[in-house]
C-alpha cells in the first residue's frame, strides 16, 4: 500500500506567505484603522447634521412630530427619546460602527455612523 505524498513543492511556501500576508492588509484594509475615523450622520427635515463619536453630547432634533433626542456616549449614538407613538427607535440598541443606522420613521429622523470627512479627525460639528 503507497501512502500518499504531502511535500511542499519550492514555490508553495512563497504562495502560501504571500497569500496570508495578503489576507493580513485586507483584514486591515477593512476593520483596521483609527477609531476616531467615523462621525454621527443625522438627517431630519430641516437638514443634515454631523457630530465626532469622541465627544459625549445630547443633540435635539425637530422632526414632524415635534423633538427627537439623540445621545453620543462613549463612542455610541442612541435615540434616547422620541415623540413617535410606537418608540421602536428609543428601543433600538446603540450604533458605533461604520455602516450602522437607526430612525425615527415617523418624525423623519436618520441617524447613521460614516466614515471621518476631514483627515485630522478634529471633527466638533459639521451643519449642512
Amino acid at each position: 500500500m503507497r501512502r500518499p505524498s504531502f511535500g511542499l513543492k519550492v514555490f508553495d511556501v512563497p504562495i502560501i506567505v504571500l497569500a496570508a500576508a495578503a489576507a493580513a492588509a485586507a483584514g486591515f484594509a477593512v476593520y483596521g484603522g483609527r477609531a476616531a475615523s467615523v462621525h454621527l450622520e443625522i438627517e431630519a427635515p430641516g437638514g443634515r447634521w454631523v457630530y465626532g463619536l469622541d465627544t459625549d453630547r445630547t443633540v435635539s432634533v425637530k422632526g414632524p412630530l415635534g423633538e427627537t433626542l439623540v445621545e453620543i456616549h462613549d463612542g455610541e449614538a442612541h435615540i434616547i427619546e422620541s415623540p413617535c407613538p410606537n418608540q421602536t427607535c428609543v428601543a433600538a440598541p446603540g450604533i458605533s460602527r461604520k455602516g450602522e443606522w437607526s430612525a425615527c420613521l415617523p418624525n423623519e429622523i436618520m441617524i447613521r455612523v460614516a466614515g471621518d470627512p476631514d483627515a485630522d479627525g478634529g471633527l466638533d460639528a459639521i451643519v449642512y
